[in-house]
């Protein structure tokens, strides 16, 4: 299994950039961010550094979104980072919720999304697209290669996700729900025509190593109001009785509303209504042995990354936890 780290683009930058770079000795592979640059700081200027103090890293965010840059821009944002560090880069990429909410943007939809997916890749590789009605190709190109991570729950998205994606993204450490996604996924694969196990399996999620779970469930509590936002969309869609497991849409029925602010960030006030059984499953917490049974149980259902979320009062001490835990995993 491959490790990656996910953090927000706070100032300063240098902290991102050192927290990756230590990451990366530690024996992470991919180092992830939100991309939401209003609430955090323009990501891609970031990865310039990232992958400047790295040797080997893959960057990327987690995850984009179709709306808030031309697609012209996105390809050759990374297409320059990939020219400049060699195919280092990879595109999370989703509907969009904070990027697009704090700026009066609904979610994309699955049909702009898929459009999205192929022009971006098509124009960063190197190969032509339609955009706008008329084809373009991005001339300096050579030898690029994107590999597009889609992030979704719903049925819908995990299908297409199946049939156009070269990876996927589940933002939630729940064995049940990876079971059930996973499963979506690779099944819509088969149907399309495509190999299932070409088709990366990435869960992220907040991990917190210690033995005060009650401090970390606060501390990680925020997790579950986020994937509350994309859950309530789901819920409007498909009902609370629909074709969505039940261990994804029952709790948020206390949710009251969502306020960006403090969007993704520990002590978050929007989220009382997350039960410690949600941070639980969400979330990886207690002693370093826990953490390693849920690895192993996530790896048994297909998952090839786990992405750590660090957005709680001991980053340095989780990633250094988790450092440990790679080493023994891989021995």
């Amino acid at each position: 299994m491959d490790f990656g780290l996910v953090l927000q683009t706070d100032p300063p930058a240098r902290d991102v950039v050192r927290l990756m770079k230590d990451a990366e000795d530690r024996g992470f592979g991919y180092g992830w961010t939100f991309d939401s640059c209003v609430l955090w700081q323009e990501p891609f200027v970031i990865y310039s550094q990232v992958l400047a103090a790295t040797s080997a890293m893959t960057v990327g965010p987690m995850v984009t979104s179709p709306g808030t840059r031309d697609w012209s821009v996105t390809a050759s944002l990374f297409a320059t980072l990939n020219d400049t560090f060699g195919n280092r880069t990879v595109c999370g990429i989703g509907r969009g919720d904070s990027a697009h909410r704090v700026i009066g943007k609904p979610p994309s939809t699955l049909g702009t999304l898929r459009e999205s997916m192929h022009v971006i890749k098509e124009l960063a590789e190197g190969r032509s697209a339609v955009l706008n009605g008329k084809e373009v190709r991005i001339p300096w190109v050579r030898n690029g290669r994107l590999e597009m991570w889609m992030a979704g729950y719903g049925p819908k998205a995990l299908k297409m996700a199946g049939e156009h994606a070269d990876g996927f993204i589940l933002q939630c450490a729940d064995p049940a729900i990876a079971r059930w996604t996973i499963g979506s996924v690779q099944e819509a694969a088969r149907a399309a025509g495509r190999d299932p196990a070409g088709i990366t399996i990435c869960v992220a999620a907040p991990a917190y190593v210690g033995d005060d779970v009650a401090h970390q469930r606060e501390q990680l509590r925020w997790f579950g109001g986020m994937v509350g936002n994309h859950v309530a969309d789901l819920v409007a869609r498909y009902g609370d009785s629909g074709p969505v497991p039940r261990e994804l849409t029952d709790y948020i029925r206390e949710r009251e509303g969502y306020d960006y602010a403090h969007h993704g960030r520990a002590g978050n006030p929007s989220t009382d209504f997350v039960p410690d059984e949600i941070v639980d499953r969400f979330c990886l917490t207690g002693p370093a042995g826990a953490h390693v049974e849920r690895l192993q149980e996530l790896a048994e259902l297909g998952v090839d990354q786990f992405a750590v979320y660090l957005m709680h009062d001991q980053r340095e001490q989780t990633l250094a936890a988790y450092g440990d835990l790679i080493a023994k995993l891989a021995s």
